[in-house]
């Protein structure tokens, strides 16, 4: 309560860096990146008689309501809407009311069923919603933790700026476009402790020093200082191997070999912008990440080198810093990641969130710069005429002057294998050789003629052997089945694997498999 305890009005930021806004039909609830319109502004108000509970008020004079209805048949995820408190039925007035519980410098909100507001990510019809649910796995944990700013009063640039948003729905105009019109409205944030008591509360004010913090806080969680005085640098993974471009101008690997050419990425900073960078390959192609799966029924996506037509979000990315790492971060909330483990895994580079504390490391990488550019004292990257000039787009849809990012395959992984050792050949570790292939969303196989992956494994169990391919690919809810030689169809393995450490075929399928 200590976030509410002062404020008149508050904007609440989700995971996504979008806030919680108010639809103009009166009725939904959406996310959006640009904070500044007044449909971003929540009215506080305390509910008598209950020391832990608010009512958050739109600036359509309706209040923040947790429904009961699905927002998805057969998900379980309700509703979250703007409704009229209905003064004649106080018995229902809960549906109103959200009681914060502080997590660290963030807030969760609680509703009348013990479910939590929820800033959905993903894609439609969940990007950009909200709904009241609890977090069923690891990765979306975040997705009900709510950044609490206090809001000043209502100006005229509210009306001009919620003018532009209206326009989005009619033309390209896009939030992240409209956000960096800005406005005057200022945003302070209330994450800056103050001891007023033995109590460790949080104090809400409108005073300049706040402001101040607020700046300098944002300036500690960028990691642009490691970009800002580079035009050119490379990217070492947790795995002490470099991000590479491939000599096919498409794919983008991991190498130990950093004195490679296609080890070094130009920096190239947005207009506008003094947190987003483009990184640029040895072949003038930019990193991109794309919105096709690295493996049907996985999480991770693909990332290329693409030069589309128009600079679009996809190539863009956000340093965010971790100590003395930075972690990429992509417009639409995912990160780059460098991939271990088994093939196809070993060596890829994916976008993702990382799901289980086991690669949580994955999507840490150090910035070694290898050119470094000389600007006047004054001189910011944002204010820097950018490199080359082409119109910008906010699609994930590109095309790319290389073949279609629906061909790149990642076939060749006897040759990346080989670069994992610094010289000569590693021992040949004891155990029985498990080969394997993947099954795709619908529990098919493409073609189980062609050779699949390989690994060696030193046991019997079937449930070791799971553990060890959940922890070197860090997926999980697998299954390992095998295919019957009688009929063809695949079973899982329930008993001991065969004896004499003979090899073993089996058939890697996801538990949200539809096959």
């Amino acid at each position: 309560m200590e976030f509410f305890s002062k404020a008149k009005a508050v904007k609440l930021r989700s995971h996504l860096d979008k806030y919680l806004v108010a639809g103009d039909d009166h009725e939904t609830v959406r996310q959006s990146r640009n904070g500044e319109l007044r449909k971003a502004r929540w009215t506080v108000e305390r509910v008598a008689n209950k020391s832990k509970a608010i009512r958050l008020k739109s600036c359509h004079g309706r209040y923040l309501t947790a429904t009961d209805v699905p927002f998805l048949l057969g998900m379980t995820g309700t509703k979250v809407v703007q409704a009229d408190m209905d003064t004649n039925d106080v018995a229902s007035n809960w549906k109103y009311e959200w009681e914060p519980i502080r997590d660290g410098f963030q807030v969760k909100l609680r509703s009348w069923c013990g479910k939590f507001l929820r800033g959905n990510g993903g894609t439609p019809p969940w990007r950009n919603s909200v709904t009241q649910d609890d977090p069923h796995t690891s990765s979306t944990q975040n997705w009900i933790l709510w950044d609490v700013l206090e809001a000043d009063e209502l100006s005229e640039s509210d009306s001009v700026a919620e003018y532009l948003s209206s326009l989005s729905g009619l033309s390209s105009v896009s939030d992240e476009v409209l956000s960096e019109l800005g406005s005057p409205v200022s945003i302070k944030s209330v994450t800056s402790p103050k001891v007023s008591s033995p109590k460790f509360s949080f104090k809400l004010r409108k005073h300049s020093n706040l402001s101040n913090l607020s700046t300098e806080s944002n300036k500690f969680r960028s990691g642009m200082d490691l970009f800002r005085n580079a035009n050119a640098v490379r990217l070492q993974s947790h795995l002490d191997k470099y991000l590479l471009a491939e000599e096919d101008e498409e794919t983008v690997t991991q190498d130990r070999k950093g004195s490679s050419k296609n080890a070094k990425w130009t920096v190239e900073f947005v207009p506008g912008s003094d947190s987003i960078v483009r990184l640029k390959s040895c072949y003038g192609k930019y990193l991109t990440a794309s919105n096709l799966p690295f493996l049907l029924g996985m999480t991770g996506r693909k990332v290329v080198q693409t030069l589309p037509r128009r600079l679009d979000s996809s190539l863009e990315w956000e340093p965010i810093r971790d100590g003395s790492h930075v972690k990429l971060k992509t417009r639409y909330g995912h990160f780059l990641r460098a991939n271990g483990g088994l093939p196809p895994w070993r060596n890829s580079v994916t976008h993702d969130i990382p799901h289980r504390t086991a690669t949580q490391d994955w999507i840490l990488w150090s910035v070694e710069i290898v050119e470094i550019a000389v600007r006047s004292p004054g001189a910011k990257p944002s204010d820097l005429p950018p490199r080359e000039t082409l119109p910008h787009s906010d699609s994930l849809e590109f095309e790319s002057s290389s073949p279609s990012s629906g061909s790149i395959t990642y076939a060749n992984f006897s040759r990346q294998e080989s670069s994992d050792s610094y010289a000569g050949s590693p021992p040949k570790l004891q155990g029985r050789t498990i080969y394997y292939h993947i099954a795709d969303d619908n529990g098919e196989v493409d073609d189980e003629s062609v050779e699949g992956y390989s690994f060696s494994f030193r046991g019997n169990g079937v449930d070791e052997l799971t553990r060890k391919f959940e922890e070197e690919t860090g997926i999980e809810g697998i299954i390992m089945c095998t295919r019957s030689p009688l009929n063809g169809k695949l079973y899982p393995l329930r008993l001991q694997l065969p004896p004499n450490n003979v090899p073993v075929q089996v058939v890697v399928v996801l538990r949200s498999s539809k096959g």
